[in-house]
């Protein structure tokens, strides 16, 4: 890729990107520049993959394709302070849950090209899984750009923008949910007798393996809960108990509440 991808905003999941990026060799270091309200902090990520430091108005006035990967609040206060500085053709990718398309046109005070993006942190093992909406002022060789970059550092699929709110839930702040059951699986092995370091080992690659038998084969989930739960067996008698918990009932309330919260975020 010849273009020049910049940043601005670098948090967990804006660095979570950049590292992608970098790992995959998508670009040189010298095509790669960023911006932090604390550039300190991007010091040994930078010394690592050699991309360059700058502030706001410099990273709009380089970026090709420009990453906003700032909190959404703080979205019309940087367009405002950016805008005059961007190239005429420049691609936004707007990565903020609750910001739409219409908004970025509204804040860029005309209509531009505008990849609604929602990635998640893992871009930074480059097991991502991002989905996009493009407006449409971009061109096909606009959106081949786009999906160099998202699939540098993961999947990615085009959605309807209507279903960010859903993609919010089910995969933009799902890691959370995931890392919450394997430290609940450890922390259930550590009783049970296991060291705490081999608990979430085990607790981790079996969610990995899981993961991957259920993509690779194609089979629907409860079929592949079944081929593990024999009759009167151990396995029916943990699902049987996390039923009358009420684990799928949590697991779709926390996503409805996600959900909603983007929702909100959208309207304020």
């Amino acid at each position: 890729m010849n273009q020049t991808i910049g940043f601005i905003g670098c948090g967990n999941m804006g660095k979570a990107m950049v590292e992608g990026i970098m790992k995959a060799e998508l670009v040189e270091g010298d095509q790669m520049i960023v911006s932090n309200a604390h550039p300190e902090k991007l010091q040994e990520l930078s010394s690592i993959y050699d991309f360059y430091i700058s502030d706001n108005e410099t990273v709009a006035a380089h970026a090709d394709i420009l990453v906003l990967a700032v909190k959404p609040y703080l979205y019309s206060k940087i367009i405002d302070e950016i805008k005059d500085y961007l190239k005429e053709d420049v691609i936004l990718i707007d990565i903020a849950a609750g910001i739409s398309i219409a908004d970025m046109h509204e804040m860029m005070g005309k209509e531009c090209k505008v990849a609604k993006v929602m990635p998640n942190t893992p871009a930074l093992v480059l097991e991502a899984m991002s989905a996009v909406s493009f407006s449409k002022q971009m061109k096909q060789a606009d959106r081949e750009i786009v999906w160099q970059i998202l699939k540098s550092f993961g999947q990615a699929c085009e959605v309807e923008e209507h279903w960010m709110d859903a993609v919010t839930a089910v995969s933009g702040s799902a890691p959370a949910y995931v890392f919450m059951f394997i430290e609940a699986l450890g922390d259930g092995a550590v009783m049970l007798g296991m060291d705490r370091k081999n608990a979430y080992h085990f607790a981790a690659q079996t969610v990995l393996g899981s993961a991957k038998l259920l993509l690779e084969t194609g089979m629907h989930p409860g079929e592949c809960k079944d081929m593990v739960c024999s009759p009167g067996g151990t396995t029916i008698e943990a699902v049987s108990k996390l039923e009358e918990k009420g684990m799928r009932s949590a697991l779709i309330e926390a996503m409805k509440a996600c959900a909603a919260r983007s929702k909100e975020m959208s309207q304020t």
